[in-house]
């Protein structure tokens, strides 16, 4: 188990991370999410051991996690991060980065097991390729792969998927996520993306103001987002009578006494976003049809709750 107990850390006199605590199981998946500045790569690299804490303790199952002061190689056998600067070697093909740290004295198992992990990030036909000639995706992918050749108890991940294309992106995070999860392996993973955290997540933390603001399921979140920032990561909402309402929410009816004025038109694939103007303020509303710039809406509030 990882157990992170009220943490600090700053950098000079600015905070950045205070009194910051969670826990996380053998095969959990956890998520950081937060605006840019608010902690995520910093919490990592304290999780790692990479910057020693001002105050608090990190351990994972006994060992306690200790930085740069107390160890002269940063890291543990059963702890792999993967930044997002990948510190790869580029004049070797992608199998033997994957490889570089497994033992020689099998070489059978060595193959097998770089041949699983090109396919768990989808390389296998890259697989004798100079890293060098990759693409900034494909080299995040390798990064991936490397950092599981050990099979660690636990991974950090920053941002996995920053630099992969939508085309990848989904199947990858597939493949990754339900390989840790057979495979017992711990995840915390740092990401702005909604689409690394709401399908596989066991756990959502959100940081705001150096502090924890949030810590709960990701279903749950969605369905009691308590802030603008929380609901902000999910979807569009809107504030209403001091309720938080996702766009969703909101149904284009043909007579109503709340109206609104549309200033723009989304096509979203299976609906249009559309944007209007309400009592003064910005409104955001889902619906299956576009309307035109202008006009005059009519809609309801269809629940609280999603």
């Amino acid at each position: 188990m990882l157990q992170v107990k009220n943490i600090s850390f700053g950098y000079l006199k600015k905070t950045v991370l205070q009194n910051i605590s969670f826990q996380a199981n053998p095969g959990e998946h956890v998520s950081i999410i937060g605006e840019s500045g608010s902690g995520k790569s910093t919490l990592l690299k304290l999780l790692y051991g990479e910057l020693d804490v001002n105050k608090g303790q990190v351990f994972w199952k006994d060992s306690e996690i200790l930085g740069p002061k107390h160890n002269l190689v940063v890291g543990y056998d059963f702890m792999k991060y993967v930044s997002q600067e990948f510190d790869l070697m580029p004049f070797i093909s992608v199998a033997e980065n994957i490889g570089k740290f497994l033992s020689n004295f099998y070489p059978k198992d060595k193959q097998t097991r770089i041949k699983e992990l090109l396919e768990v990030v989808e390389l296998t036909q890259f697989a004798n390729a100079k890293v060098k000639l990759l693409s900034g995706g494909q080299k995040q992918r390798v990064a991936l792969a490397r950092a599981l050749a050990k099979e660690p108890e636990i991974l950090l991940l920053d941002e996995p998927f920053s630099h992969i294309d939508n085309f990848k992106k989904q199947s990858l995070r597939r493949n990754l996520f339900n390989y840790l999860k057979v495979n017992n392996i711990a995840c915390i993973v740092a990401s702005h993306d909604k689409e690394d955290v709401l399908p596989y997540s066991n756990r959502m933390i959100v940081l705001n103001d150096a502090k924890i603001v949030a810590n709960n399921t990701p279903e749950y979140l969605f369905n009691n987002p308590e802030t603008p920032l929380v609901a902000s990561f999910f979807c569009e909402f809107n504030v209403i009578d001091g309720k938080i309402v996702y766009a969703h929410q909101l149904q284009v009816v043909e007579k109503s006494d709340l109206k609104a004025t549309v200033k723009q038109c989304y096509f979203k694939g299976h609906y249009y976003l559309i944007e209007a103007e309400f009592n003064g303020t910005t409104i955001f509303v889902e619906n299956i049809k576009a309307i035109e710039k202008s006009k005059e809406l009519s809609f309801i509030i269809k629940q609280q709750q999603p």
